[in-house]
């Protein structure tokens, strides 16, 4: 029998896909990304607002962790208290091009998906 040839993925920190989507693959990142794109320029208080359910911890360690990566810039104005905004930067504009076909595709798959799962897992 004849050996198939796989292609493989790399098994370390170097390998982009496994380094970039270990980022951007978690339960929040997406979410923010939206808050972001569609509402533009936000405060910190008016993005966990438009998400609800996260809390301001892992909004925190979210958003730094984009900032890290350069796909959210965040703006800190000196004024008392100080006021912190956020907003895509051009790299983040970009990928978000990308995640967008990903939620559209979600939305149009939806129902259908919902359905596959009721049946693999009947209550």
């Amino acid at each position: 029998m004849e050996e198939k040839n796989f292609k493989k993925f790399e098994a370390s920190e170097d390998c982009p896909v496994r380094n970039i989507l270990s980022r951007l693959g978690d339960k929040w990142s997406i979410l923010v990304l939206s808050s972001l794109k569609v509402n533009g320029k936000i405060r910190f208080s008016d993005i966990h607002r438009t998400i609800g359910d996260i809390s301001q911890r892992m909004l925190t360690v979210t958003l730094r962790s984009m900032e890290a990566d350069g796909i959210i810039k965040r703006e800190i104005y000196p004024e008392v208290p100080p006021r912190v905004e956020y907003e895509l930067t051009e790299l983040g504009n970009e990928l978000f091009i990308h995640i967008d076909a990903l939620i559209n595709w979600a939305n149009e798959n939806n129902n259908t998906i919902m359905a596959f799962r009721s049946k693999f897992n009947p209550k």
